[in-house]
């Protein structure tokens, strides 16, 4: 099918390198040089099957199921209330956010966790907004990359809509020059969930600074896959989930940024209970807390901040730039293996071959992509389908290896021929 709108054309597959032979030969030799291959034992993972849909759901740490056992049957059932004081409770939504700090690039005292991505993303908006007009009243635009995900969207017009605001869709490619006197804030993917293009969250944000607006980076297709320099990018606010890269479980809490000098500056449109200076006097009036407290809301849910806590514990002694360096091998030598192994026109990668415009993923154009993957499935390749014809192939460095690599092209070889 042709291009999308503002979509370039997708580059084709690189050409076949090696035979079978020599590609199974050298996935070992990389594996067996992987500096992180480790890792995978800490993981629920098993050598039957390929799972490649870590950028949906991150595979299991070996080490919750104990952790979240002891929640339940010690801390809540043996302990129960006294566990908000004696098992720490209370204080988990900011030191679990200072445990993810080091991994977006930030100092501790800045992110917290709880809520769902969209929730934090509606309170990081409107808290935008209303901070941008402070400065500037006539600031009314909304800008937001016209393919962001979904929700993504439907949240920026909602708080258009609240705010009194505009919202303006861009291409993403158009984001960095369209800031102007009006821009109030700018909602941007740092990846793209469904070609896997890395955005450019440096000279976005420096675009944004320069013209007086703040932004929102989503950063739930990076978190984890490759290094984020929260900090020294001077970015506004960020949010991200943490049931991708993060492995902290089926609708694990997100995580809400506010960058330090602005957070006495938060306004959020979702003051709770748990945000307010004095939670248990029970005032009628709120007065927020002061520091990342301020983006809590409501009671926090306390099994699964829990379980991603210790999740979190795999990422003990990792270096996020090798992490980086993994992911950028394995994608190459994904589209190499797929090269060698799918007859030319079968796929078309919409993933930029540049390394410095690509995250953690591969994302092939394909005829019947919906029964593509249910093949694939079939044969033990898990990855996932994008409506209209899109194959997406998540790569987890922390437990995905060059065998699983080599493997997930043979098999799709075999599907597509």
């Amino acid at each position: 099918m042709p291009p999308r709108p503002h979509e370039p054309p997708a580059p084709p597959v690189d050409p076949p390198v090696g035979t079978p032979a020599d590609l199974v030969a050298e996935a070992a030799a990389l594996d067996a040089a992987d500096g992180l291959a480790a890792k995978r034992g800490e993981f629920a993972v098993d050598d039957g099957t390929v799972y490649l849909d870590g950028n949906s759901l991150g595979a299991l740490p070996r080490a919750v199921a104990a952790r979240l056992a002891d929640v339940v049957t010690r801390e809540w059932g043996e302990l129960r209330i006294r566990s908000w004081s004696e098992s720490d409770w209370w204080t988990a939504p900011e030191r679990v956010g200072d445990r993810i700090a080091p991994l977006v690039g930030a100092a501790p005292g800045q992110l917290v966790v709880g809520d769902s991505t969209s929730v934090n993303v509606f309170k990081a908006v409107v808290a935008a907004v209303r901070m941008a007009r402070e400065d500037a009243p006539g600031r009314h635009e909304v800008l937001v990359d016209e393919a962001t995900f979904p929700t993504d969207g439907y949240l920026a017009a909602s708080a258009a809509r609240l705010t009194g605001a505009t919202l303006r869709p861009l291409p993403a490619a158009e984001l960095a020059e369209a800031f102007g006197p009006y821009t109030a804030v700018a909602l941007v993917n740092h990846v793209d969930y469904r070609t896997g293009q890395l955005g450019d969250l440096s000279g976005i944000t420096a675009s944004a600074h320069r013209a007086g607006a703040r932004v929102v980076w989503d950063l739930c297709h990076s978190a984890g896959a490759l290094p984020v320099e929260l900090d020294a990018e001077r970015v506004d606010f960020a949010v991200g989930c943490t049931y991708k890269y993060l492995n902290g479980g089926p609708g694990s809490p997100a995580y809400l940024h506010v960058r330090r000098d602005l957070q006495d500056r938060f306004d959020s449109p979702l003051p709770g209970w748990n945000s307010h200076a004095e939670p248990f006097a029970m005032s009628p009036g709120y007065v927020p807390a002061d520091g990342a407290a301020r983006g809590r809301v409501g009671t926090p849910e306390i099994l699964s901040l829990l379980a991603l806590e210790e999740a979190l514990t795999v990422w003990d002694g990792v270096d996020l730039a090798d992490v980086r360096a993994k992911s950028l091998a394995l994608t190459d030598f994904f589209l190499r293996c797929v090269g060698a192994y799918v007859r030319g026109g079968r796929v078309h990668s919409l993933t930029p071959a540049l390394r410095r415009r690509r995250g953690s993923q591969v994302s092939l154009r394909c005829a019947d992509a919906e029964g593509v993957m249910a093949a694939l499935a079939e044969r033990g390749v898990v990855g996932d389908f994008r409506p209209p014809d899109v194959l997406r192939f998540g790569f987890t460095p922390l437990y995905t290896s060059f065998a699983d690599a080599e493997r997930a092209a043979r098999a799709l070889g075999e599907v597509v021929g």
